[in-house]
């Protein structure tokens, strides 16, 4: 899967017809999904998991947060610089800020707050959605340039309409692999994985200094500025992410019974969960544990035994042309250990996606790499504070996009994180020679 180049990315530099179009859109989508969920989930109940919302909590959540950031807010046009801490406006909902701020309400206390029912909360996103439209065509274009820091006006007036545009993508996202979770059928052929087509191969790079962070017009996340150039070395990196024909002979040769594979933070994890098999997958007609020996290098050939895999509530049998995902970190960092190989570090994988966006293939699955979630140098955070600084030193860097991301969400320089051991992300992960 080819992803488009960075320029092409029209919700971080789109105007406001190209705004009012996705954020539209984007609502669609949003209660098409959360229709999925009512029908399949009686009273909307979802088990109380710290990877797991309430999806009524969660509607509620999306419209808050778009207007707390825009209609509600007094400094909407100063972008970035706005202060996080200022009044705020009335809403469309009294006490909204009780239910739904996400930076005060404690996750275990969602599942049991008074919320208003799907109907009342449908009517809040559509009066809430009219109010940030209205004002977005209110707002116009402006490219004229600010003499005090060369950024356009345009970009600040609409740096919380794209905020908001893509939280809300986050979140239907999240919605898609809590569908998966909890064996919930989501049709829409869009969220759906495809087989990899390409012979995975190296791409090779010289050593060579890259730029890495947001530098120049259009929107940012907090974490991606800070732009520094790193003198990265000369890198043999595959072309595309695993697919299960690749993983699976790992498992077959009894990886995940083999402590030497998975390093202090992998066996914790192993000794906790005690996986026999990916997530979502067993063999067809046997036990999933791997009971062969095993050596290094012994995972040439396609696997040997029949696979099926968990989707939309059924068990189904597994294509192996599939990329390989719902890997936590520790899966992948043991399987390069078991084949010789390693993973990627963000700047290395962004130096080949940009580099060589024609055969540099990304876009299957969110890909887990070598690097831990840090701020880059001189990192300032934005007005929406909870978003990175949370986070730094305790995640891992995921790069990339899945095939349950919104298309206008992928970006070559996005920095998505999460704990090493989460497994309900469709996540997988490409490698490089050692």
């Amino acid at each position: 899967m080819k992803s488009a180049p960075e320029e092409n990315c029209a919700a971080r530099q789109g105007g406001v017809a190209v705004l009012a179009q996705a954020l539209q859109a984007s609502r669609q989508d949003t209660l098409a999904t959360f229709d999925v969920l009512a029908r399949a989930l009686p009273a909307l109940a979802v088990p109380q998991r710290e990877t797991l919302n309430p999806p009524l909590w969660e509607l509620g959540h999306i419209g808050w947060f778009q207007e707390f950031w825009l209609a509600r807010n007094p400094q909407c046009g100063a972008g970035t610089r706005a202060d996080p801490g200022v009044v705020r406006r009335a809403g469309v909902r009294a006490q909204a800020d009780a239910l739904y701020d996400s930076s005060q309400v404690p996750h275990a206390t969602r599942w049991a707050l008074p919320l208003p029912d799907a109907a009342a909360t449908r009517a809040d996103l559509t009066r809430q959605l009219h109010g940030t439209l209205a004002l977005l065509h209110e707002t116009g274009e402006d490219t004229g340039k600010d003499a005090s820091n060369n950024t356009s006006n345009n970009d600040r007036a609409l740096y919380f309409f794209r905020l908001a545009l893509l939280h809300e993508d986050m979140h239907h996202e999240a919605w898609l692999y809590m569908a998966q979770s909890l064996g919930v059928g989501v049709a829409d052929a869009r969220w759906q994985s495809a087989p990899l087509r390409t012979p995975r191969r190296p791409l090779s790079f010289d050593a060579s200094p890259w730029q890495l962070g947001h530098s120049g017009p259009g929107f940012a996340f907090d974490n991606e500025g800070g732009p520094h150039t790193l003198a990265l070395p000369a890198t043999h990196i595959d072309n595309r992410v695993l697919c299960w024909a690749d993983y699976l002979p790992f498992v077959e040769a009894g990886g995940y019974n083999q402590p030497q594979w998975w390093g202090e933070d992998g066996a914790a994890w192993m000794a906790t969960e005690r996986p026999a098999a990916p997530r979502y997958l067993r063999r067809e007609g046997g036990d999933e544990s791997g009971h062969e020996s095993g050596r290094q290098g012994t995972h040439q050939g396609a696997p040997s035994q029949a696979w099926q895999q968990w989707r939309h509530g059924q068990w189904k049998t597994l294509n192996l042309a599939l990329p390989a995902c719902h890997l936590t970190a520790f899966e992948a960092q043991a399987w390069c250990r078991w084949a010789g190989r390693r993973l990627p570090s963000e700047a290395e994988w962004e130096r080949a996606a940009i580099e060589r966006p024609d055969s540099f293939e990304w876009g299957a699955v969110w890909e887990w790499t070598a690097s831990t979630f840090l701020p880059y140098p001189g990192f300032a955070a934005h007005p929406y504070r909870d978003y990175s600084a949370p986070w730094f030193g305790s995640r891992q860097v995921l790069r990339g996009a899945s095939f349950m991301t919104q298309p206008r969400m992928r970006h070559p320089r996005y920095r998505n994180f999460f704990n090493a051991g989460r497994n309900d992300v469709p996540a997988g992960f490409r490698t490089c020679r050692l």
